[in-house]
């Protein structure tokens, strides 16, 4: 087991350090990725339990060299509602896998009966990733997977990636996020619908007063997730457009309300 390292050297992380900083944080991931406690980790690498807990979460190797420079300036999003989008796809049915140093994939699983999604998911990852080439790649009986490879800007664009699934750990947006999913709220619940969302018609025979019997109909849209934290983030860009939401049960959630209904129609309308 290596030995701990309890002080900063001298110098505020010289080159040597910065490069000794990053390749602990490279050890760590991989680490993690296989499933491995932070106190599990922390033993392994000498790096200490709090700063385990900390990378989990961290897309960039610490470190002032050129190198996590460069990474950090690489990326920006370029068209906001395309961005806002994808992230309603990931939170739904997404995730990033990282292999060090540089290989980032982002997976989206899909519905194969809805090519027209499967377009939009495509053309919305080549918008966030200029450059990147999607590609799609049968998963199982009925469903593919749209998957967009990059650099490290992957693990930039969705910071709330990490090891085991969304409902068990906690997801929250970062604050540039939200700055961006609040002036498009329509692009990330269109995202979010498309994913783990439906749009249901619901029909009814009722015996009136007179006699007749009438049959009515109208839409319903769900929306169904295990993670509180993703349903919140649902539930709170519906309430920035005046969407009306109810929770129909633990995971899913439902809009009925006649106003709130049509707003949907316009966002988001039949799957295709």
């Amino acid at each position: 087991m290596l030995p701990r390292r309890t002080a900063r050297p001298s110098g505020a992380y010289g080159n040597i350090c910065s490069q000794m900083a990053r390749n602990d944080f490279i050890r760590v991931k991989v680490l993690a990725e296989q499933g491995l406690s932070d106190y599990r980790i922390s033993e392994i690498t000498g790096v200490a339990r709090s700063t385990v807990l900390r990378w989990r979460h961290r897309s960039d190797p610490p470190g002032r060299g050129r190198t996590a420079a460069a990474v950090s300036s690489d990326w920006h999003v370029p068209d906001t509602p395309a961005y806002c989008y994808l992230l309603g796809c990931y939170l739904g049915d997404g995730n990033v896998t990282h292999k060090p140093p540089n290989g980032w994939t982002l997976r989206i699983a899909c519905d194969r009966r809805y090519a027209g999604i499967m377009d939009e998911i495509i053309a919305a990852m080549t918008a966030t990733f200029p450059g990147g080439r999607p590609t799609r790649r049968q998963a199982s009986r009925g469903a593919s997977d749209i998957i967009g490879l990059s650099h490290c800007w992957v693990g930039k664009a969705f910071p709330q990636h990490g090891p085991g699934r969304k409902h068990r750990r906690l997801i929250a947006l970062d604050e540039w996020q939200c700055r961006l999913t609040h002036a498009h709220p329509g692009a990330l619940i269109r995202g979010l619908i498309h994913s783990d969302g439906c749009r249901a018609e619901n029909r009814f025979k009722t015996k009136l007063p007179s006699g007749r019997v009438a049959e009515y109909h109208y839409i319903r849209y769900f929306f169904s997730n295990l993670s509180p934290d993703i349903r919140q983030i649902f539930t709170e860009h519906c309430e920035l457009l005046g969407i009306r939401v109810t929770q129909s049960n633990h995971r899913n959630l439902s809009v009925s309300h006649r106003d709130s209904v049509a707003i949907l129609e316009q966002l988001v309308g039949p799957k295709c």
